[in-house]
């Protein structure tokens, strides 16, 4: 009898302990989810955005989303927020402006020494989205459209391969590193889906095409 209450007492205490470590590792787990499970995701928004001809590039112009970049941290805007954020040991001036730092462009593999080698690219391009609904935009959305800093509509990368992808959609451009034809197709519907602007046929195809390479 004794035995058998010292056996319980026990019991009674390893139980707490194990929950808690299990609560210690879940809580330790990365909160990222596999990019085949972003994915799945990814198709899901891309079947409830809305499939239509690609509107008329008629008055738009570059001013109509950005005059200039917003500020976003005191006297940073928000090109150069995201320089801070996608570059390695970057040291600013007073005025916020990247003077030193590493960059690294997914699109096409390149490190690049020098700020102006870099360029903040929109990943769904402003003139492509004023052809994908934004025409019909405020002037105050589409301003926040081009300095989101929440979606992943900015990023580093290097400016020969920005100036190569343009305006282009993904059925007519794709970044030159397969690797990355996954998340830019995420991120590409992702920002899409959140402004709820439509995608043409052809869009959608080269979508799905790019998703299919998730999990290689």
């Amino acid at each position: 009898m004794r035995r058998t209450v010292q056996i319980a007492v026990l019991t009674l205490l390893v139980i707490p302990i194990s929950a808690v470590t299990a609560t210690s590792q879940a809580a330790a787990a990365p909160r990222k989810r596999p990019q085949t499970e972003t994915a799945a995701m990814a198709r899901r928004m891309l079947a409830q955005l809305k499939v239509a001809r690609p509107l008329s590039i008629r008055g738009y112009s570059h001013k109509r989303f950005q005059p200039r970049w917003a500020h976003h941290k005191g006297t940073c805007d928000a090109r150069e927020v995201v320089l801070a954020r996608d570059g390695r040991n970057v040291r600013r001036n007073a005025a916020c402006h990247p003077v030193k730092g590493v960059w690294y462009s997914p699109y096409d593999g390149k490190w690049l020494k020098s700020e102006k080698d870099v360029d903040v690219d929109h990943v769904v391009p402003l003139a492509y989205a004023w052809r994908s609904g934004a025409s019909r935009w405020s002037q105050a959305r589409r301003r926040a459209f081009a300095n989101d800093l929440t979606r992943p509509e900015l990023i580093t990368v290097s400016h020969s391969v920005n100036m190569a992808k343009g305006g282009k959609g993904p059925q007519s451009w794709r970044p030159p590193r397969r690797s990355h034809w996954c998340r830019y197709a995420i991120s590409w519907i992702t920002v899409k889906h959140h402004y709820r602007l439509f995608v043409t046929r052809k869009e959608k195809v080269a979508l799905l095409n790019m998703l299919r390479t998730c999990g290689d």
